[in-house]
């Protein structure tokens, strides 16, 4: 008999802005552990029904089946033979969810996580960066901004809200790169004085 293979966690991060494909690349990479014969578990958080209630359904309509919850804590009751976990919209968890991933590596799981890394205001959102610190591998994936063409790293939200959460999508949140996210908080800024 074969003895059996060493289990080896990891914390993987694909983080960016919106419309950079985030989800996108979650989905790949969960897709070709799935070729791989490997048990996944998928979570998103249960606020997030843009697309779907029980999907995780990336821009571009590339879907795979997930589990919505309400707090980070619920992804430890994974079952034993589960290899990898994958969590989109990671920014919408709590500060638990650093040990939360912290734990699921520890015991042999290769976590998935995609989130945006800052909020409308160009600010660290969630739990991201304490997650960006503690993971083996990060991915930092880009939009193309919409005023000029040039890499995207913002998420310039449209509406007037000032609630940390708002979810939507073009009709609410443009990327835009460093220069043209300035000039349009700029532009804000002297309409609401």
């Amino acid at each position: 008999m074969l003895e059996d293979s060493k289990k080896t966690g990891c914390i993987e991060v694909i983080c960016g802005s919106m419309f950079s494909g985030k989800t996108e690349e979650l989905i790949r990479r969960l897709r070709r552990a799935q070729f791989a014969n490997q048990k996944i578990a998928i979570f998103k958080p249960g606020i997030d029904t843009r697309y779907s209630d029980m999907e995780v359904v990336s821009h571009d309509a590339h879907k795979i089946e997930s589990r919505p919850i309400k707090d980070a804590a619920q992804m430890l009751d994974v079952e034993k033979d589960v290899q990898v976990v994958g969590i989109d919209e990671a920014q919408f968890f709590g500060p638990n969810l650093v040990d939360v991933c912290q734990e699921l590596a520890n015991r042999g799981i290769r976590v998935i996580a995609a989130g945006l890394d800052t909020d409308y205001l160009g600010k660290p959102f969630g739990p991201i960066p304490a997650l960006l610190a503690v993971a083996e591998d990060v991915q930092k994936v880009h939009a193309i901004c919409v005023k000029c063409g040039a890499l995207a790293n913002h998420s310039h939200r449209l509406s007037q809200s000032k609630k940390l959460v708002v979810l939507g999508e073009k009709d609410i949140y443009e990327p835009l790169c460093r220069e043209c996210y300035n000039k349009a908080m700029e532009e804000a800024a002297k309409t609401h004085e």
